[in-house]
C-alpha cells in the first residue's frame, strides 16, 4: 500500500470510525511485514466491529 493512501487509511480509522490510537498502534505492531493486512488485524483482536470492517474495506475501494 502507498504511503500516502496509508496515511489516509489511518486518518479514516481515527476520524471517521473514532478507532482508538492506542488500538491501531498495537495492530500496526503485528503487522510490519504486510501494512496491508491492518484491517483485518484490528477485526482479529477485537478491536473494530464487523460493521467497520466492511466500511474500511468499501472506504479502501474508493480511495485514491
Amino acid at each position: 500500500m502507498e504511503s500516502r493512501k496509508y496515511i489516509k487509511l489511518i486518518n479514516f480509522l481515527l476520524e471517521d470510525l473514532a478507532i482508538p490510537a492506542a488500538a491501531i498502534s498495537l495492530a500496526l505492531r503485528h503487522i510490519e511485514q504486510n501494512p496491508s493486512l491492518l484491517p483485518m488485524v484490528l477485526w482479529q483482536y477485537g478491536l473494530i466491529t464487523l460493521t467497520q470492517l466492511n466500511q474500511i474495506f468499501d472506504w479502501l475501494e474508493v480511495a485514491s
